[in-house]
């Protein structure tokens, strides 16, 4: 008697067990609420290229050994500034013997204007003694030339760079030596796709300069507001992107050649409609949502994300302002079956989110 005691007892608190279960699952209720509409801004970012205002290579005008660095990489160099001078002993020498073929050619001048002005000789021969002085005159200042390149100075001020020689290297003509940039205001370049181009370019904001923040490469946002002032005049066939340039002022010279960061620019959206990220589920690379009918049965609805926010999407089509979507346990039910909820305002729940919208 006992065993069939004991088999009636359990099978007694089994059927008790289950029926708690079933009174528990048909007791929960599901947190649901509708999309919220609302002005609001987002930021898109875009990988960038940082390049000084004015980046030039410095060369060898001249041949020659070169005589002497005067300056070292990194240095913050004034305009005028001696950087480079080649051994200008041969130069100095063409330009002596220019000088003493212009003082012989002067001299034969004025004597033949002495006889021309006596006609003996005619006017033609002065024309000739005129324009061989001319023309030694002309090797001079092309002497001077030859030795003013000897010395190589700053075109403007700014950073010293990478040295590619050394003293008492043997210098060919246009060889390079360094390179020279000017980082008082850095370029920054950004490739936008071109729907976006056409957005901004239709816009109202294209007549105004559309002001940017520079994120570095540490992840820290640069002391310094950017400005887009230019568009490249074509699109990039392979990537359909085409190059905005944004130019920032570089007072403390913290940016330099050749950076790279992300572009961050503020896009205003009106009317955006929102929803919590965590509300979406995928299905093969589609966002889908469970929708609340009128007789409070789930349905699955495909969703298109125009764009995100931090624990929020931008819905551009799918969902109206008005639709209730579920906002928890959508792991948990089904499209097509019948659930108990609780609607909270979109209000509420966005306030509960890390969200700072305008």
């Amino acid at each position: 008697m006992k065993p069939i005691l004991l088999f009636l007892v359990a099978n007694l608190l089994f059927i008790s067990c289950n029926h708690h279960k079933k009174e528990e699952h048909k007791s929960i209720k599901h947190l649901v609420s509708s999309p919220l509409k609302l002005d609001t801004v987002i930021t898109k970012d875009y990988v960038c290229q940082i390049h000084s205002i004015r980046h030039i290579e410095v060369r060898a005008l001249e041949k020659g050994y070169l005589k002497k660095i005067s300056v070292d990489e990194g240095q913050l160099v004034k305009r005028g500034q001696l950087m480079f001078q080649i051994m200008p002993n041969v130069y100095q020498a063409e330009l002596s013997k220019a000088e003493a073929e212009a003082n012989v050619a002067e001299i034969e001048y004025k004597n033949t204007k002495l006889l021309a002005d006596n006609d003996v000789v005619s006017e033609n021969e002065l024309a000739m003694s005129k324009a061989e002085y001319a023309k030694a005159e002309a090797e001079v200042t092309m002497a001077k030339t030859h030795l003013g390149f000897t010395n190589i100075r700053a075109s403007f001020d700014g950073l010293m760079n990478h040295l590619h020689v050394r003293e008492g290297s043997l210098l060919d003509e246009g060889e390079m030596l360094t390179s020279l940039s000017d980082n008082s205001k850095m370029w920054v370049y950004f490739n936008v796709p071109e729907s976006e181009y056409l957005d901004y370019i239709t816009s109202t904001a294209k007549d105004n300069k559309e002001s940017v923040r520079l994120l570095m490469a540490n992840n820290k946002l640069f002391n310094q507001i950017g400005i887009v002032e230019t568009i490249e005049g074509e699109f990039n066939n392979e990537t359909g992107n085409i190059a905005f340039r944004a130019t920032f002022p570089n007072p403390d010279r913290i940016l330099r050649h050749g950076e790279t960061g992300s572009i961050l620019l503020t896009v205003p959206l009106k009317d955006a409609l929102l929803i919590p990220q965590k509300a979406t589920f995928e299905v093969l690379d589609k966002k889908f949502v469970f929708v609340i009918d009128d007789n409070n049965k789930v349905q699955q609805k495909e969703i298109t994300i125009s764009a995100e926010l931090p624990h929020l999407f931008v819905v551009e089509k799918g969902l109206s302002e008005n639709d209730k979507i579920l906002l928890e346990g959508i792991r948990m039910v089904k499209s097509g079956e019948h659930i108990d909820y609780k609607f909270e305002k979109p209000q509420a729940v966005i306030s509960h989110l890390a969200l700072y919208a305008e």
